[in-house]
C-alpha cells in the first residue's frame, strides 16, 4: 500500500462513481486505491489531513503525506492514467482559483445533473481489492 495513491470520493454521487470506474479502466499501472468519503477510512483520512468532511464537496487524492482536492486532485490523477490523459497536466498552469471555480460549479450541480444513490457503490468481486 505504500506506493498506492488513495482517491476519496462521494460514494453516493453518480458522477463520482462514474469517475471511479473511468479511473479504474485507465489505471494500467495499478496506482490507485479507492474509499468513499463516507466510509470509516475516508473519515479517518480526512481527519488526518485536517479536512472538514462537512465542507468537503470534492474528490480527494491522498499521496504519501499530502492531500489534494478539487481540480488539483483531478489533474494529478489524470497524470497517472494511461492514454493521453496525462496531457491534461498542462491545465495546471491555469490559476487555481479559476480551475477550482469550474470544479466547484460542477460539484455543486452534480446531484441535479447526474443523480444520487441511496447508498455507496458495492464493488464487484474482481474490483474489491482496489477499495479500502
Amino acid at each position: 500500500m505504500q506506493d498506492k495513491k488513495i482517491i476519496l470520493f462521494d460514494g453516493v454521487c453518480n458522477l463520482c462513481n462514474g469517475a471511479v470506474v473511468f479511473i479504474i479502466k485507465r489505471d494500467k499501472k495499478d496506482v490507485f486505491r479507492f474509499a468513499a468519503l463516507q466510509s470509516e477510512i475516508g473519515e479517518k483520512l480526512l481527519r488526518k489531513h485536517q479536512i472538514d468532511p462537512e465542507k468537503t464537496d470534492s474528490i480527494i487524492l491522498v499521496d504519501d503525506n499530502n492531500a489534494f482536492a478539487k481540480a488539483g486532485a483531478a489533474l494529478r490523477i489524470a497524470q497517472k492514467l494511461s492514454g493521453l490523459w496525462p496531457a491534461l497536466a498542462i491545465l495546471r498552469i491555469v490559476p487555481r482559483f479559476i480551475s477550482n471555480a469550474v470544479y466547484d460549479w460542477i460539484a455543486s450541480n452534480r446531484y441535479q445533473w447526474f443523480g444520487k444513490k441511496e447508498s455507496c457503490m458495492i464493488p464487484t468481486p474482481e474490483l474489491k481489492a482496489k477499495f479500502l
